[in-house]
């Protein structure tokens, strides 16, 4: 065997036969290539998938394809930087022998929303852009739209007109869903119905004041990145740099992220894409299940579609209870999960009388774990809803457990973050408009009137920082002008591309500091963000780059959890099953599996939302690798009652807990405390005839 042989017998050692199936796929050309066609790899839960997709990305370079000609899209930038470490540990280990290396691996790896930043700078002359654009976060986006709805006043309306979140969101579902507004609002928003034509108008002065801003938002990057590719030069163009492209989570896709990838490889040629149509749960982020299913038909002859269905993570009576929920389900991918792990006991389907009885036998079960080994953080609690576990929350804190719970702002959200990072947008991007009202509202006395008037002045001599020095501020801010003025216009003078840049975040935050402590409480717990967003700074080579990629990818804070679980060595891990997505644990529990809530009621008109609810249930199931158990109140207690009320509904069995999916599980039910120290009383076979003495009473 050839040394080369030898090498990539022990690279792919590691991987089962399904997964070298997908990894070599394609053959070897003469020039030191691989040529391939499409190819679709359905990954089960929990069946290595990250493992496979990374040693297809090194059998590519092993094979000799140039790293600068493979595309490698995720969803975030961690999974990127992930696949990144992975590539270039394999390829360490293929090449060792040859005494060769990993050099600059990957740079085309990155984010559906990072690349299109990267693409559109590159061809902003094709599309007329500014190479220098800023990229708007979600608050930013929505701060435009209430800038554009109040001028069109719209905020005035007698009937109450939607807010800002909300527009945007409609606005993005159109963009992202290529939907019509009137379509949207019947769909998804049918509460805004009547302001169909105000919504458009709104809209159109939207994307007016981001062009005039030279400012995109999240969609727009995509959109861009579409338009550009429906051109066909550009896009033989752009496609002709890669030869391979590859996508992670492709059931995560949405239309026009599809669009994009047939633009770029119409035959296919080189496209791999690694998904699971089983755990498709995003579809109110306008992901489209059907890019997935519908995959292999887009290309004649088909794209090739490899399984993988053996399991790393869970026990096999899980996984046939897993199998059995997606058994029987609509339209997917024909898989059945098979364990690699022995044993294990077969999952729970737990009844109890209420929320209370619920939350006591999560606590006593998780207690029980404890001390039979099981750690907090091996155990984790999964909710369809975030207030699914309210009741869950307060019997945790009356008997000292700590815990966390996903879900909440991100760093980036933090409004002492947003001002200091503006301060930079606004240097980057003397026309974004958004970032120069947020930093000149910093100084005091200087209200919207007052920075309006301010940066029209700036605007009527070329949006130049050294006409600030120009205008005349209010006498509250007069002390505070000139060490502006000098700081927006050195940081404005050293451009984009300018080497050694991180000194300006510093240079910022020193400017920032009495502002910080005079519009804030807690000036010293939001200072150590502003120094912890200093370090981070020094990983990127610009300040473009920088702020891109954190507005595109934000860092989490402690602010996503609820409590600081630092101050314990352990803790319960609490979590929507949305973002328990990619997660794992020893020991799971998943809450109120009834009809309502599994499947959620606003999804129940319609085929295949009650289809993405089973998915929904499924990733929840998956996400255990030892012990599963569903909770079912048998009792929901009405809200907005006497605090002492006892008014309740009946909880329905789940559509989903069918009678061929109970027989894969262990049946229980679970009584509150009271109940049982009742049901502990001595009995007597002494009979006393009520009966009797009540007819007798008359």
């Amino acid at each position: 065997m050839s040394q080369a042989a030898v090498a990539e017998a022990d690279y792919l050692a590691a991987l089962n036969p399904a997964q070298r199936e997908a990894a070599s796929f394609g053959r070897r050309d003469d020039r030191g290539g691989v040529l391939a066609g499409p190819l679709l790899v359905i990954a089960g839960a929990g069946t290595g998938k990250t493992m496979t997709l990374a040693h297809r990305v090194a059998h590519l370079v092993v094979a000799g394809v140039a790293p600068e000609r493979i595309l490698l899209l995720t969803f975030t930038r961690r999974a990127a930087l992930e696949m990144t470490r992975r590539v270039e540990a394999i390829v360490r280990k293929a090449t060792r022998a040859q005494g060769s290396g990993p050099a600059g691996m990957l740079p085309w790896s990155g984010t559906f929303h990072s690349i299109a930043n990267r693409l559109l700078r590159r061809f902003a002359a094709n599309l007329g852009l500014d190479p220098g654009f800023s990229v708007l976060d979600r608050g930013d986006s929505a701060d435009l739209l209430d800038v554009a709805r109040h001028e069109l006043g719209l905020s005035k309306q007698q009937r109450r007109f939607p807010k800002k979140d909300t527009c945007l969101a409609i606005y993005s579902r159109c963009v992202n869903a290529r939907e019509a507004v009137e379509d949207c609002l019947r769909v998804h928003f049918p509460w805004c119905e009547d302001w169909e034509e105000e919504l458009k108008q709104l809209f159109r002065a939207y994307v007016a004041a981001k062009q005039a801003s030279q400012a995109l938002d999240y969609d727009d990057l995509l959109l861009y990145w579409a338009h550009l590719v429906e051109d066909a030069d550009l896009a033989a163009a752009i496609g002709a740099g890669f030869d391979h492209v590859l996508v992670d989570e492709y059931q995560d896709t949405n239309l026009l992220q599809a669009n994009i990838l047939r633009a770029l490889k119409p035959d296919g040629a080189g496209l791999t894409v690694v998904g699971d149509d089983a755990q498709s749960i995003y579809s109110f982020r306008a992901a489209e299940v059907r890019n997935i299913l519908d995959f292999p038909a887009q290309y004649q002859p088909q794209a090739a579609v490899v399984t993988l269905e053996q399991n790393y993570r869970s026990v096999q009576p899980i996984l046939d209870t897993a199998n059995q929920l997606m058994e029987e389900g609509g339209s997917r991918f024909r898989k059945r999960l098979q364990a690699t792990a022995p044993g294990g006991a077969r999952p729970a389907y737990v009844t109890v009388e209420d929320g209370d009885a619920e939350a006591e036998y999560v606590v006593e079960s998780v207690l029980a774990g404890r001390e039979e080994g099981l750690e907090l953080k091996d155990q984790a609690v999964l909710f369809r809803a975030a207030h699914h576990s309210d009741r869950l929350e307060l019997e945790l804190v009356r008997r000292n457990i700590p815990y966390v719970k996903y879900g909440g702002l991100k760093f980036l959200e933090a409004a002492h973050v947003k001002d200091l990072l503006s301060i930079l947008k606004w240097a980057e991007n003397p026309k974004n408009q958004v970032a120069a009202f947020r930093v000149l509202k910093l100084l005091p006395g200087m209200g919207p009137a007052m920075a309006s008037r301010c940066f029209e002045h700036m605007a009527l001599q070329d949006c130049l920082f050294d006409a600030l020095a120009t205008f005349r501020p209010p006498a509250a801010s007069r002390e505070h002008w000139p060490g502006f003025c000098r700081l927006m216009r050195e940081l404005g003078a050293e451009g984009f591309d300018a080497p050694a840049w991180q000194h300006q975040l510093g240079q910022a935050r020193r400017w920032y500091k009495p502002q910080l402590e005079r519009i804030y409480d807690n000036a010293e717990l939001r200072e150590s963000d502003l120094e912890q967003l200093e370090q981070i700074s020094g990983r990127y080579g610009t300040r473009e780059r920088f702020l891109t990629e954190l507005t595109l990818d934000p860092p989490s804070a402690s602010g996503d959890l609820s409590g600081d679980p630092l101050l314990d060595e352990d803790y319960l891990v609490l979590s929507t099953v949305h973002s328990a997505k990619g997660q794992e644990w020893k020991s799971v529990f998943v809450l109120n599996v009834s009809d309502g809530n599994f499947p959620n009621e606003f999804a129940t008109g319609k085929p295949e939302l009650i289809d993405e609810e089973r998915r929904l249930l499924y990733v929840a199931m998956t996400r255990a690798k030892q012990s599963l158990a569903l909770v079912a109140p048998l009792r929901y207690h009405v809200t907005q009652q006497r605090r002492d009320g006892d008014r309740h509904v009946y909880g329905a069995r789940s559509r989903f807990v069918t009678d061929t999916l109970l027989a894969t599980m262990e049946r229980r039910f679970h009584g509150r405390a009271e109940q049982r120290a009742g049901a502990s009383l001595p009995g007597s076979d002494k009979k006393i005839d009520v009966q009797k003495k009540l007819r007798e009473m008359w």
